[in-house]
């Protein structure tokens, strides 16, 4: 009964491909026949592999191996690939990265990539996988276009491409990866812009594996002084020192304040187990974690020593206060802000709740506010009208995300219309900045915000933009950055009037690409 119902299922898709136009090879009664799926991926610079292009390939029992692929690619593509990885997963349809068929090296428009592919019958999957040049620009549009596969008794199959990418492949970069300072994973991203338009990227090292606190981490940091095309080396900006078994301090937030120029991060140090599950009331580190920051007066070249401001923020009966992580702002009027999150006095470790932290003499002493809404954690925060902060919070009720405003700094809070319905999310950290950027040739204050685009798994990273300041979300203003699965935290940036940057996790690295507004607001 299974096979025959396996069988019926194949010779259907067999003749829905063969009726929806693919040139099919005849091989007695049966024919082979090929189609491309495109992914929505970013090729980057420093990856090991960028399948960003399957090729389905049935084929009867007496087929012959796939000799060669014919590729075109257009001029940005030619300028940026060097070469063309083709992978080979057999009848298994997910990628491997395990086995390459074949590689060419790009010297024109049109390539003959040599490949030695067999073929089992019924289903086969090859992958396409550009690998970019070291000097390859960051934010171009590369175009790939399979024309034909030659069998090795020269018959040729013409693939179908299903959904073609009209606009190209985006060019990125990785900007840490699992083994770079021999560090296993790298996680937690945040981004801010000075102003001198350097990039300054902070982040978790998380040395011996992809483990949250209390582990060994430290905060690091990523500098850019060309809008995100290259990253100077990694600078360790915060670390505790070994203080006992799996103390670290990580999960940091950046923000930039433009009087003063200096670059604030904060961060929660863990001595021993005290992060949420270890930490408990009282202010000292030896019972539970520290709030701590760090800032940078040079443009992120020298960092000061660790601050610890528990004592000015914490409620003693609370079990554990610290920041976002992410992104904090700084408003019009002068005040810091970073978002913040406290587990309450209750039973260990206390219910959580989103709030923020802020200054209003440019970090010479910092307040807290009181929790916007019970069961949230990792919140960002931006400041929507003068005076007006709008709280965009991780709620651990699932599906979406919730959203609060205060105008006396988290005093007092009221629930927004959009909270709870208007931004999916899967439980993971988001990022939200608002931005001036030209729409349609005039310049606007836009929301961005970016997260998985789902309501219970960790994929479909999208920008989206509100041209309201957040009350509505048109799903005619939005992107798809990377459909893969992936750890999932993100941090936007604008870069100028026209790019964003984004710096968001994959799967134990960090990857860096720069959008277009015109791509996220038509």
């Amino acid at each position: 009964m299974q096979t025959t119902i396996i069988r019926t299922r194949l010779y259907g898709a067999l003749h829905l491909i063969l009726m929806t136009g693919l040139a099919a090879v005849s091989y007695g009664q049966q024919a082979a026949t090929a189609e491309i799926v495109n992914y929505t991926i970013p090729v980057l610079k420093r990856a090991g592999s960028n399948p960003v292009q399957r090729i389905s390939v049935y084929v009867p029992a007496t087929a012959p191996p796939v000799k060669n692929i014919s590729v075109r690619i257009n001029p940005q593509a030619m300028a940026a690939f060097e070469k063309i990885t083709v992978y080979h997963t057999g009848n298994e349809p997910l990628f491997s990265g395990r086995n390459i068929a074949g590689t060419g090296t790009v010297t024109g428009s049109n390539l003959l990539l040599a490949v030695n592919v067999p073929l089992k019958p019924g289903f086969n999957y090859l992958w396409m996988s550009p690998v970019l040049k070291e000097q390859a620009p960051v934010g171009v549009s590369v175009k790939m276009e399979v024309t034909q596969l030659m069998l090795a008794d020269n018959k040729v199959l013409i693939p179908r491409n299903r959904q073609p990418q009209e606009k190209g492949w985006a060019t990125g970069v990785r900007i840490r990866m699992p083994g770079d300072d021999a560090v296993n994973t790298y996680r937690i991203p945040g981004l801010t812009r000075t102003d001198k338009n350097t990039l300054i990227a902070v982040y978790d090292i998380r040395y011996q594996n992809d483990r949250d606190l209390p582990a060994d981490i430290d905060v690091g940091m990523s500098r850019s002084t060309d809008g995100g095309q290259t990253w100077e080396p990694m600078k360790v900006i915060l670390s505790m020192g070994k203080t006992g078994e799996n103390s670290g301090i990580g999960d940091p937030a950046i923000l930039f304040d433009p009087v003063t120029k200096k670059i604030w991060v904060a961060a929660l140090w863990s001595k021993g187990n005290r992060s949420i599950a270890g930490s408990e009331p009282g202010l000292s580190p030896d019972s539970s974690g520290q709030f701590v920051l760090a800032y940078g007066a040079d443009d992120g070249k020298t960092w000061s020593a660790p601050i610890n401001i528990t004592a000015q923020v914490k409620n003693p009966a609370w079990h554990l206060y610290f920041q976002g992580p992410g992104n904090g702002i700084a408003m019009q009027n002068g005040t810091l802000v970073f978002p913040s999150q406290y587990w309450d006095e209750t039973k260990k470790p206390g219910i959580p709740h989103s709030s923020v932290i802020y200054s209003t003499d440019h970090g010479q002493s910092w307040k807290s506010g009181i929790g916007a809404r019970s069961n949230t954690t990792e919140s960002q925060v931006v400041e929507t009208r003068p005076g007006v902060l709008m709280l965009n919070m991780r709620d651990n009720r699932g599906s979406f995300r919730s959203i609060a405003t205060t105008k006396d700094y988290g005093k007092t809070w009221l629930e927004h219309p959009s909270s709870y319905h208007a931004l999916p999310d899967p439980v993971c950290m988001g990022s939200i900045i608002k931005a001036k950027v030209r729409v349609k040739g005039v310049l606007k204050e836009v929301l961005f915000f970016s997260n998985m685009n789902n309501t219970y798994a960790r994929d479909q990273l999208t920008i989206k933009a509100s041209l309201d300041l957040g009350e509505t979300w048109l799903p005619a203003n939005r992107i798809l950055i990377d459909e893969r699965k992936a750890y999932g935290y993100s941090s936007l940036v604008q870069i100028d009037d026209h790019t964003l940057g984004l710096l968001y996790e994959g799967i134990r690295d960090l990857n860096f690409v720069r959008v277009p507004v015109a791509e996220i607001i038509p």
